[in-house]
């Protein structure tokens, strides 16, 4: 296995159960309305969709916390809903996953935060989203007072982070707050960033805002990527963060951190049918491998395979530790060596190519040596489907079928 990737995959098999990451911000209902389309209506030049189903999910700040329960992580939630069912599902939907929403706390007379999306076949079609505006005041105050004293009962979490989805959860007063008491304690506080008004997020450890949502902040055109990025370092440094994860679709993720020029990931999804929460997943698998002790950069690695994962499916979808696991060992930089996998690695692999619906073949042998009928019998063993898996007989095996000279 190379040596770039032992510490994710260290970090995947023994290290992410033993943390607890506090998630704060806006929460959301994601419902799914799936179909097919077959015909344009004849009311109007619109699609019509037959439906053939219904399903709900965690959106925002909620599926956050959601990929660091599938990632193995023990996440805390604070956030805001209303008193009515669908906030009920929302907390439900949170405690089965294992996350611990004692921080979220139900606003009457508002509406919990549900976003709709009607997906005809692997196309989504329309997106209907229920919401209202949350002032400023004491609903926040109050917030942050559970949060604080939470944090002064409990064990400190090993990573805060405060997802924004503009929606008025993260006031500038709460964000100042929750970062000056981090600070304080050692806590790093990764922010997933909305708007413009950016001073909120000063003395934050991390910000990991997508290209239009650093050129927003720094009012800027984005079709330049280089001086994007170099107002991007500047804004940096004035608000007094250590580090830049800058999303940038089909090109991957910068990391700013005032070291000569930025660092580049390359993207590593091979297919992409949706964004939706790929920003969640990119936030959460970062501070789960900070959590753990991983550099930035194998950080932000693995965030950006994680990212490569759920892009490749429709609707929001958390990433789980198996994909993660089976995305570090089939990374794009894998080399010849890596491909000698132990039993459960390969397990998680082909769960993954299943997942996407390629074919697996499997077959054996001894190997022992290997020759030209052996050559010819794998490349036709590869043409029956999209993955080989070969299984290489143990030492004993070989020795019972060929003798106690061999392999």
């Amino acid at each position: 296995m190379s040596h770039d990737h032992d510490p994710m995959l260290h970090a995947l098999a023994t290290d992410f159960d033993r943390q607890e990451i506090l998630v704060i911000g806006d929460v959301m209902l994601d419902r799914y309305l799936w179909g097919q389309v077959q015909r344009i209506s004849p009311e109007a030049p619109v699609p019509i969709v037959r439906l053939t189903r219904e399903s709900e999910g965690l959106g925002g700040a909620a599926n956050v916390a959601m990929n660091l329960a599938r990632l193995g992580v023990r996440p805390r939630m604070a956030g805001l809903i209303g008193s009515d069912a669908d906030g009920q599902r929302l907390r439900q939907a949170l405690e089965q996953a294992g996350v611990d929403a004692a921080l979220v706390q139900e606003v009457a007379d508002w509406p919990t935060i549900t976003k709709t999306r009607v997906v005809g076949g692997h196309q989504q079609m329309l997106r209907l989203d229920r919401e209202e505006p949350l002032a400023a005041g004491t609903v926040q105050e109050a917030l942050l007072a559970a949060i604080l004293e939470q944090l002064d009962q409990r064990a400190p979490p090993a990573v805060i982070i405060l997802s924004d989805y503009a929606k008025g959860v993260l006031t500038k007063a709460l964000c100042q707050a929750v970062i000056a008491r981090a600070r304080a304690g050692g806590i790093p506080v990764l922010v997933d960033p909305k708007g413009k008004a950016y001073d909120k997020y000063r003395g934050a450890t991390a910000l990991s805002p997508n290209r239009s949502e650093l050129g927003a902040a720094v009012g800027m055109e984005t079709d330049q990527l280089e001086p994007l990025l170099v107002a991007g370092e500047q804004l940096r440094q004035r608000l007094e963060i250590d580090f830049l994860a800058v999303t940038l679709s089909e090109h991957g993720i910068a990391l700013l951190e005032g070291e000569g020029e930025p660092r580049h990931l390359p993207a590593a999804a091979r297919a992409v049918f949706d964004v939706s929460g790929a920003g969640d997943t990119v936030i959460a698998t970062l501070a789960a491998g900070l959590a753990v002790g991983l550099s930035r950069l194998d950080a932000l690695r693995l965030a950006n395979l994680a990212a490569g994962v759920v892009v490749g499916k429709v609707g929001t979808t958390p990433i789980t530790r198996d994909e993660l696991h089976a995305a570090v060992i089939s990374g794009n930089e894998r080399q010849q060596a890596e491909k000698c996998l132990a039993l459960e690695q390969a397990a998680a692999l082909v769960a993954t190519w299943r997942a996407r619906g390629e074919r697996v073949v499997w077959t054996n042998g001894c190997f022992d040596l290997i020759h030209a009928g052996h050559v010819t019998y794998l490349e036709k063993a590869r043409r029956l489907g999209n993955r080989l898996v070969v299984g290489l007989n143990t030492d004993r095996s070989v020795r019972a079928l060929k003798g106690p000279e061999r392999p």
